[in-house]
């Protein structure tokens, strides 16, 4: 049976992902008011990456823009997605990720993973095999850290946790929320079972490993004896809604067309690559696949459907943050799924739907006595009715009337 969350959560997972060429300061303020546009509209998360290296994804540090968001919004909650474990202390992420808990007033989460940019851990010296040990090792840390006051000791070949305890206690309770990345291999989710942890799938839903993710997240939580819960698994997704699924793939087609992230441009003349939409070399090709979900609301709310029945359930998604389309379009997109699309996962239409069908289903009971008031009305004012009137009375009538009838 399909596990479906009271309500979903929606938000964005902001790498982010910018064009060289054009001004990083003003990308960094769209970024900013992106999030604010966000706020406004009812998202629930945002998710900022950390990146170090090849200039497309040019966050450094996702708990600096954690606390400049914080400044600008009333609600939404703020992440990072993800910290590279790796390349911090635990003891110094964890204590900076509490005081970002108090800083947000408990809208901070903490995502981690291995780091997935490996031209960072080669400008730091990392082996990449030896990426996902370090992850696991610090994360075991950090976890001992928000858990307990009792001091913790632990040493590795490249950090050591001499009697450490963090000074300030958690502001969420019992801790800020913590999610592990997930892409195609088992490391993450099963990093995420072993300490009943959630998920961030980062890679999609369009891959090979997705459907058996989850199986891994409780296989590793049944081993280690924690508690996971489908409603912390968020899945990341390339979206771009408009009026028409025609208009959606014209806002996107150009600017699909430089997607393109990783290649040797001496040879090719530009970069080829993507790792948005595996397969598609077209905006027409990636609306009709699985691994993006581009039309109408309509469209959207159809292909949730599907990756919650493909899924088994989960508990919310996010927009991969892009900028295929104009800032006006990208905007409108966002605006498109907050009216639409959210709150029919969210418990929001169902009471209101119910409503308007009683009320429909009763006519003659509901609207009967108020056409007599009418009446009465104008026979104390010793008034005649306008003929329009009438003709609307009688009409009401012989609705309410066939309605019964057909009861």
């Amino acid at each position: 049976m399909t596990y479906r969350p009271r309500r979903m959560k929606f938000g964005v997972f902001l790498a982010p992902f910018h064009r060289i060429g054009e001004n990083p300061t003003l990308a960094l303020k769209r970024d900013l008011k992106l999030i604010e546009y966000l706020d406004e509209l009812g998202f629930d998360e945002a998710w900022f990456g950390e990146h170090h290296s090849y200039g497309r994804e040019i966050i450094a540090d996702p708990g600096t823009f954690i606390a400049a968001a914080a400044q600008r919004t009333r609600r939404i909650k703020l992440g990072t997605g993800v910290s590279s474990l790796p390349y911090h202390h635990p003891f110094i992420l964890a204590d900076q990720m509490v005081f970002l808990d108090h800083l947000t007033e408990g809208r901070a989460m903490l995502g981690v993973g291995p780091g997935a940019l490996t031209s960072d851990a080669y400008m730091m010296g990392i082996e990449p095999t030896e990426q996902r040990k370090r992850m696991s090792q610090a994360l075991d840390a950090i976890m001992e850290l928000l858990r307990h006051r009792e001091p913790v000791t632990m040493e590795t070949e490249w950090f050591t946790l001499r009697e450490a305890r963090l000074q300030l206690a958690n502001y969420s309770d019992p801790h800020l929320p913590v999610f592990v990345a997930a892409s195609f291999t088992p490391s993450g989710p099963m990093a995420a079972g072993k300490h009943g942890l959630g998920l961030l799938s980062v890679a999609g839903a369009d891959n090979s490993a997705f459907e058996r993710t989850w199986g891994w997240v409780e296989e590793a939580a049944a081993e280690s004896g924690a508690k996971v819960d489908r409603a912390n698994w968020r899945v990341v997704i390339p979206i771009h809604l408009a009026e028409s699924k025609k208009q959606a793939i014209e806002d996107i087609r150009e600017g699909f067309k430089r997607q393109a992230y990783v290649g040797d441009r001496r040879r090719s003349g530009g970069p080829t690559g993507s790792p948005f939409v595996s397969g598609a070399s077209s905006a027409e090709e990636a609306a009709e696949g699985n691994a993006a979900i581009i039309g109408t609301p309509d469209d959207a709310i159809a292909a949730v459907e599907r990756l919650l029945e493909r899924s088994g359930g989960l508990g919310g998604i996010l927009f991969l943050a892009h900028e295929w389309a104009s800032t006006d379009a990208t905007l409108r997109s966002y605006e498109l799924w907050a009216r639409y699309v959210a709150p029919r996962f969210q418990g929001q239409l169902d009471v209101i739907e119910a409503n308007r069908d009683w009320i429909e289903e009763h006519q003659g009971a509901v609207f009967g006595p108020g056409q007599a008031a009418y009446v009465k009305a104008f026979a104390d004012a010793g008034k005649e009715i306008p003929q329009q009137m009438l003709d609307a009375l009688a009409a009401a009538k012989a609705r309410a009337e066939a309605q019964q009838e057909g009861q």
